[in-house]
């Protein structure tokens, strides 16, 4: 879940990503702030940021892992299997 939530930063920190993520989840700012730590909305950052390789392989960088290290991360998660 570290990881989901370092996800979760990097997204918000990046304005243009953010405005993707915010219109396709359709959450408010404080429901993102509120929700922050909830797993299912943390499996949807994952499965956001998988779904783009530019953002993920930014993330990847960032958080200095490898993919495989998300796409596991993603994995644990609520709907992980489904990933």
């Amino acid at each position: 879940m570290a990881l989901a939530l370092q996800a979760l930063a990097f997204v918000a920190g990046d304005d243009d990503a953010l405005g993707r993520f915010m219109a396709g989840s359709g959450l408010s700012q404080s429901d993102l702030a509120a929700r922050a730590d909830d797993p299912v909305l943390l499996g949807f950052v994952l499965d956001f940021l998988l779904s783009e390789d530019r953002l993920a392989e930014a993330f990847c960088t960032v958080a200095e892992v490898k993919p495989e290290t998300v796409m596991r991360a993603r994995a644990e998660l609520p709907g992980g299997d489904a990933a």
